[in-house]
């Protein structure tokens, strides 16, 4: 019985035995094959660097701001009695744009001009008989005394008539009307916008660093959104003395022609600085590069036979040093030569030695001047 019941424990200990032993084995199995399996081939497209010629030059973003531009409102309160603009006028220097109710303060006036008057007469008879001898030095300086004092309030009663009148402190465009015929308004108040909108400013800002390759009266070249395709020139006309200690830029004003007036105030503007002469650069698209802290890197394709004698692609990571930008193109300083193949997408499931595929499907083609739908 006890033979038995020991050769049974034993048989189960050997089966547990095979059974782990079995379990083992799979496992090693499968691990070897999944070690060894070949990875599928990631679909890329691909770009050829190559070389070209690129005017030197800097850009930067700006906005455009008006020669003259201002909010005109009201030195005095009173209530609008004439409107001679409309919204969107082009007016002149000194032209009347609007005029308060003054009939109380040019009732003022007259009878500051009357006792003025009187105190210059008054004046001239003290100083005739001081001149006799009949009066003494201390009654003319009274006299003097009340002219200047008459003189003075009316002059000030004068510019206060003249509150009234707004006109225009320079000739330019005027925008939309904010007061209306019989309004009471404020001192403060605003009653229209004015901007001289030819010529135009154009400011931007520069690192630091750029402050030697900055002259006064350099080209500059400017784009805006509203007018695809067409240039507005000018040139440098005003560089701030110091830098901005937050940001270590510097600020650069432009002044710009605009007859057509095609340019307005508060306008978003690319702008293209010329240096001279145009470099010779190795350039490929924006997206063959990956921006990584540690350093940027492209994805060259190496190009080698396979097993049947087809040509089996890898890519290699290879570190660079970029340059600057032109459109979708950035050039590359170090790290490729002209003919070099790299990969354009797909980056983020390649690693070194990863078997690609290149995608028959056309991609948008990268252009130093791309001029995209957005329609």
């Amino acid at each position: 019985m006890n033979l038995k019941i020991l050769f049974t424990l034993i048989g189960l200990i050997v089966l547990f035995l095979l059974v782990f032993v079995v379990q083992a084995m799979m496992r090693m199995g499968m691990n070897q094959f999944f070690d060894n399996m070949p990875m599928p081939a990631a679909t890329i497209t691909a770009a050829e660097a190559e070389t070209a010629a690129w005017a030197r030059g800097i850009n930067a973003v700006g906005t455009a701001r008006a020669v003259n531009g201002t909010q005109l409102t009201t030195e005095a309160a009173g209530i609008v009695t004439e409107i001679r603009f409309s919204s969107g006028d082009t007016v002149e220097k000194g032209q009347i744009l609007l005029r308060l109710d003054d009939d109380t303060d040019r009732a003022e006036l007259q009878s500051l001009r009357a006792a003025a008057e009187l105190t210059r007469l008054d004046l001239d008879r003290t100083e005739r008989l001081h001149r006799q001898g009949s009066i003494s030095k201390a009654e003319l300086d009274r006299a003097k005394s009340q002219a200047d004092q008459a003189s003075g309030a009316l002059n000030a009663q004068q510019a206060r008539v003249n509150q009234k009148t707004i006109r225009a402190p320079f000739a330019g465009q005027l925008g939309i009307r904010q007061v209306d015929l019989g309004e009471y308004l404020s001192p403060g108040t605003p009653v229209v916008s004015l901007q001289q909108l030819d010529p135009v400013y154009l400011e931007f800002s520069l690192p630091e660093q750029r402050l030697a390759d900055i002259k006064l009266d350099m080209t500059v070249r400017a784009e805006v959104d509203a007018w695809p395709g067409e240039a507005f020139e000018g040139v440098i006309t005003a560089l701030e003395p110091g830098i901005n200690p937050g940001t270590r830029n510097f600020m650069i004003q432009a002044t710009l022609d605009n007859p057509e007036q095609k340019l307005r105030a508060g306008m978003f503007a690319r702008v293209t600085i010329d240096l001279g002469d145009a470099d010779d650069v190795v350039a490929i698209p924006q997206t063959a590069v990956s921006y990584n802290p540690y350093g940027n890197a492209v994805f060259v394709i190496v190009e080698n036979e396979g097993k049947n004698g087809e040509p089996h692609l890898t890519v290699n990571r290879r570190f660079v040093r970029t340059g600057r930008t032109l459109g979708d193109m950035v050039a590359i300083l170090e790290g490729l030569e002209p003919g070099d193949r790299v990969a354009t997408s797909g980056l983020l499931k390649l690693s070194n030695n990863a078997t690609v595929k290149i995608s028959d499907e056309a991609e948008p083609p990268a252009s130093t001047a791309p001029t995209p739908d957005n329609s």
